[in-house]
Formats: C-alpha cells, sequence, structure tokens
C-alpha cells in the first residue's frame, strides 16, 4: 500500500500535471487548434459536414456554383441543428442526411456530376430532411435569420441566439496592443454599393445582425451569437478554405462590434483620425476615406483569443463620392505568432484579402452584401 508521503506526491504530481494541461489550454497555438469546424457541430461530424458542404459547392464545377447554394446548403445544416434542439451535430446526424441526399450524390449528369449537389437537389433534399414547410420558410426573409429557417415568425422571434455560444469557447476580446509603427495597416479597396440612396440601404441591412449569414460568401459566414442589435454584438465567423483534399477547411473565429456609429461629429472625428494613422503608419496604402468623400456609418470589430489573425481589429466604412455609395474594410493587428504566421503567408493573405473585396466577388462577403442591396432596391441578384 503506497504510503501517506507517496500518496502526497501523487497528489501533487496530479494537480501540477492538471495545472500544466490547463496552462497548455491557454497558448494561443492550444486555443486556435480549439477554433476547428463550426460551434454547432461536434469533431466526430466534421467530415460529413464538410463533405456535405463541399457537395453543395466546393466540388461543382466553378460555372455551375452558386453562394445562393452554399448559402442553402449551411442553412441546411443550422436548421437541423436549432430542430435537433440545438444539440452539436454528431457522426450520427450522417444518416438522415444521407437518407435525404444520398441518391441525388450518386446521380452523374451535365448539372449535377456525381458527388455534388445543385440547387434542386438541395431543395428537395431540405424538404425531405427537414420538411415541407422549410422551402417556403428559407425564401422568406420573415422566417430566416440568423442561418435558420423558422417554420413560424412567432419561431424567429422566440429565437435565443445565445444557444451557439454552448459550444463556442468564447474567449476574452483581444484588440491589438503592440506599438502602431511595428502593427500591420491595411486598406480594402473600396466594393460598390449603389447610388448615394444605397449607402441609407446597406446600413438598414447590417443593423440587421439577423441578416448578416445572408452575405455569406465562398469563403465565409458571420452568424450573430447574442441577442439585440448591433452595437455590442459577437459574431461567429465560420471561414471555408478551398479544399487541398476531398474535403474543404472549415474554421471559425470570433468578432465583436466594439465601435457603432453613424454620420455625425463622433463618425467624421473617428474617419480624420484613422486616415491621420494611416498617412503615418501606412502611407502606400489609399486612405480609408478617400478625399472628398462623406462618411456614412462605421462599425468596428475587434477579435476574441483564437481568432485567425491573433489580435486585430478591422471597420467596415460606408461612404459615399461622386454620387456613389461605397463599403470598405480598413484593418490593423498585431505581429503574428509564429503558428498564425506560417497560416497567414500560406493562405490566410489570399483569403483575408478576397474576404473583404479584393478577390472575385463570389469570394466576398462585402460583394454579397453589395448584392442584397441592389436586389433590395429593385436589381437582380
Amino acid at each position: 500500500m503506497p504510503s501517506t508521503s507517496s500518496l502526497g506526491k501523487l497528489a501533487l504530481a496530479a494537480t501540477g500535471g492538471a495545472l500544466a494541461a490547463r496552462g497548455l489550454q491557454r497558448l494561443p497555438q492550444a486555443r486556435f487548434a480549439g477554433m476547428s469546424g463550426t460551434s454547432i457541430a461536434a469533431p466526430g461530424a466534421a467530415g460529413w459536414v464538410t463533405d456535405f458542404l463541399n457537395a453543395a459547392y466546393f466540388r461543382r464545377d466553378a460555372d455551375q456554383r452558386s453562394t445562393a447554394d452554399l448559402r442553402l446548403a449551411f442553412g441546411i445544416l443550422t436548421t437541423r441543428w436549432h430542430r435537433a434542439g440545438a444539440r452539436r451535430l454528431r457522426a450520427a446526424d450522417v444518416a438522415p442526411f444521407h437518407k435525404a441526399f444520398g441518391r441525388d450524390r450518386f446521380v452523374d449528369d451535365a448539372d449535377s456530376p456525381r458527388g455534388t449537389l445543385n440547387t434542386r437537389q438541395l431543395r428537395e433534399g431540405a424538404a425531405r430532411l427537414l420538411g415541407d414547410w422549410f422551402l417556403g420558410a428559407w425564401d422568406d426573409p420573415t422566417r430566416r435569420a440568423y442561418g435558420i429557417a423558422f417554420p413560424e415568425v412567432a419561431d424567429r422571434e422566440a429565437y435565443l441566439p445565445e444557444l451557439r455560444l454552448d459550444h463556442a469557447k468564447l474567449g476574452g476580446i483581444t484588440p491589438p496592443q503592440s506599438p502602431a509603427a511595428e502593427q500591420t495597416w491595411h486598406t480594402y479597396p473600396p466594393v460598390l454599393l449603389g447610388d448615394e440612396a444605397a449607402a441609407g440601404r446597406a446600413l438598414e441591412l447590417l443593423t440587421q445582425p439577423q441578416t448578416w449569414p445572408d452575405y455569406g460568401s465562398s469563403l465565409g459566414r458571420f452568424t450573430p451569437v447574442r441577442s439585440g442589435g448591433l452595437d455590442g454584438q459577437t459574431f461567429e465567423i465560420e471561414v471555408l478554405g478551398e479544399p487541398v483534399g476531398p474535403i474543404p477547411v472549415l474554421l471559425r473565429a470570433y468578432v465583436t462590434v466594439t465601435e457603432l456609429l453613424t454620420a455625425g461629429d463622433a463618425l467624421d472625428g473617428y474617419t480624420a483620425r484613422l486616415n491621420e494613422t494611416f498617412a503615418r503608419y501606412a502611407p502606400f496604402d489609399p486612405d480609408p476615406l478617400p478625399e472628398g468623400a462623406a462618411p456614412a456609418a462605421l462599425i468596428e470589430l475587434t477579435t476574441h483569443a483564437g481568432h485567425f489573425l491573433g489580435r486585430a481589429r478591422n471597420r467596415l466604412l460606408v461612404f459615399t463620392a461622386d454620387g456613389q455609395a461605397w463599403v470598405r474594410a480598413v484593418g490593423n493587428w498585431d505581429p503574428l505568432d509564429w503558428h498564425l504566421d506560417r497560416l497567414y503567408a500560406g493562405m490566410g493573405r489570399y483569403c483575408q484579402h478576397a474576404f473583404w473585396g479584393m478577390g472575385q466577388a463570389h469570394e466576398s462577403v462585402l460583394h454579397q452584401l453589395a448584392d442584397a442591396v441592389r436586389s433590395d432596391l429593385g436589381g437582380r441578384r
């Protein structure tokens, strides 16, 4: 039988090991690794979840891809999560998905090569999986919110977005803290929204955080995880990378709105200081607010621990100039830790730039927002 002294040493060792494990979990590398996948799916479901998204979008030929289909696929997954009592999707949940979509995955014709799902197949499969009510609800903006279709408006109003936080691993907020001269400062190209009236409509949409999943791109989407409006809202960002192997890479991160300004002295002062900062620390980047432009709104987003850009801040700036309305992203971040620097150099730089408008329209949430604005103002999405 072990002596009291031996038991004491074992207890101390166990305590030390537990504390060491907890310490390791606090390391940036460990926290980042814990941000793989999405909060609505358990690790055991990651394979079939990403394969489903792959079939709906990434595996399809480029000329057959539709960001609306990718948003629909996400909506099917998220609605299934909600209808299952907001428990995380599991490995076993692949069975009802296979029953609803599996036969179509084996079809091999011109508009649906084997292993893919086209728009019709996604919609028909969703009705089989979730019920005939789903399609009408998904197409109805009053019953679609938070990336979920709700049977009735009352169901949408009763929904608690905080349910996603149960498995979010939400860390503390992490604004940049290095000296400004050591940070990276970057202005992304502006995206045209339309005429000056489009600025107001864009702001109306953006201040309804439950609609943000509707602007998801092929690289990712924002989903609010708190009740209430935009000011102080926290978003889960689900980021999709083009597949290197058979399935795309799915990561998540979190940001919170730490400043929300609309036209007025406070916004004028903020944008003036921002321009001055860029003139000093990023003189080769364009001014965030172009000369002669009028700011209409600014949304400041600050990262949480585990974000793939480290300690960072981004701003969505809506402005008007020469009779047109524009939106652009303006970011700054601390020097990246080695593990994030390698990721950023390998794929993050392109994805970050494309996500905020420097790539193709299907990759950019700002282009998707612009499409929604034009659609609401009478154009075609």
